[in-house]
């Protein structure tokens, strides 16, 4: 689980705007992509850090959930 400030519209984390991983926050530059299955939401974002990670909101638990970062 990691903490994520997120931009709440017309629905509840409409999009990620930064979130904290290991100690640092990390400013969301770019969705890339974005998908939606029946309990979370999808976010393939670039971070100002110039990294590509992917995030998913768990809708029930309200929660998000660092997948698969790529820090390459």
């Amino acid at each position: 689980m990691i903490e994520v400030r997120a931009y709440s519209g017309y629905k509840a984390n409409e999009r990620p705007l930064c979130f904290v991983l290991e100690g640092r926050r990390v400013d969301v530059e770019e969705i890339l992509d974005r998908w939606y299955g029946e309990d979370h939401d999808f976010f393939k974002v670039l971070g100002l850090d110039g990294c590509v990670y992917q995030l998913k909101w768990h809708r029930a638990l309200d929660s998000w959930f660092l997948e698969s970062p790529d820090r390459s």
